[in-house]
């Protein structure tokens, strides 16, 4: 996957294993801002239609660091993602003058004062219990089975 999108001119971060890339799209952003990190990862799910996710999601410092998940992935659903995010980058995709407006105050406003009142809550503590739980096996294990 990282040799396709070095082809088209696109690094990643560099590592020896993992079930994702980070992919440096920094050269394609308007301005050095997270607001225009938001914009190209606008395009890239709504009209590239690859689903990526933002290096600001994810505590990076600067922006324009996409974190691409490549795990359980065929062959054939990685070169179509491949093709799309060719496309994408040599300009086939229009990516400089979308139709999100990332500078829309009033609903920027919306958007944080939502994100304020956001918290995660169990009913009771067992649930918690479980979430610390060291020996907690998958449904799906193969253990379960045995």
């Amino acid at each position: 996957f990282t040799e396709g999108l070095k082809k088209m001119g696109v690094s990643c971060l560099a590592s020896n294993a993992g079930l994702f890339v980070l992919m440096d799209l920094r050269h394609m952003l308007k301005d050095q801002t997270f607001e225009s990190e938001m914009a190209i990862w606008r395009v890239i799910v709504n009209k590239v239609k690859i689903n990526v996710s933002p290096g600001s999601s994810f505590h990076c410092s600067e922006p324009g660091w996409f974190r691409v998940c490549f795990a359980n992935m065929d062959e054939d659903t990685l070169q179509i993602g491949l093709q799309r995010m060719k496309d994408f980058v040599l300009g086939d995709i229009e990516n400089k003058n979308c139709n999100y407006n990332c500078n829309n105050k009033k609903e920027n406003k919306k958007r944080k004062s939502f994100q304020k009142n956001l918290k995660l809550s169990f009913s009771a503590m067992m649930y918690d219990e479980h979430v610390r739980s060291p020996t907690l096996m998958s449904p799906h294990s193969p253990l379960l089975r045995a």
